[in-house]
C-alpha cells in the first residue's frame, strides 16, 4: 500500500469520469450508439487511471484491463474490462470495418451493456479507493 494517496488526482480523474458517464448516457438516449460505447470504455479507463494516480503509480495506455491488472483486481472485474476494451478503437474508425460506418455496427442494446459495464468498474474502483483511504486513517493512528 502506498504511503501517501493523492485524493485531489483520484478526485480529478474521478469527476472527468462522471461527467463523461453523463455523456454517454445522452449519446445512448439520442441513438448514438457506438459514441456510448467508446464514451464507456472511457469512463472505464478514466476510473482506473484514477486510482493508480490517486496511488502514486503511472498510468500509461487505454487498456482498461491492462491498467485494473496493474492494481490487482480480480478476474470477474477484469473479464469486465476486456468487455469494454473492444469499444475503445472500432466504435470511432471508419477503416475499423469493412464496409459501412461504425454507427452502423452499434445497438442500443451495446450501448446499454457497455455503461453498465463502466458502471461496474466505477463501483469496484470506488470500493477499492473507500479501502485504501479507511487503511490509510488506520495507519495514522
Amino acid at each position: 500500500m502506498p504511503v501517501y494517496l493523492d485524493e485531489s488526482e483520484y478526485n480529478r480523474w474521478q469527476s472527468h469520469a462522471k461527467s463523461t458517464l453523463r455523456s454517454a448516457q445522452i449519446d445512448k438516449s439520442s441513438g448514438f450508439y457506438n459514441w456510448a460505447c467508446f464514451k464507456a470504455q472511457q469512463v472505464a479507463e478514466y476510473m482506473a487511471k484514477a486510482l493508480l494516480r490517486g496511488m502514486g503509480i503511472e498510468s500509461y495506455g487505454h487498456s482498461v484491463s491492462q491498467l485494473l491488472k496493474n492494481a490487482e483486481f480480480n478476474e470477474k472485474v477484469l473479464n469486465l474490462a476486456k468487455k469494454i476494451d473492444k469499444y475503445y478503437i472500432p466504435t470511432r474508425y471508419t477503416d475499423a470495418w469493412s464496409e459501412g460506418l461504425p454507427e452502423d455496427y452499434y445497438t442500443l442494446e451495446d450501448a446499454e451493456d457497455a455503461i453498465m459495464c463502466a458502471e461496474s468498474v466505477m463501483i469496484e474502483v470506488e470500493e477499492r479507493w473507500k479501502s485504501l483511504k479507511n487503511a490509510e486513517g488506520n495507519a495514522k493512528k
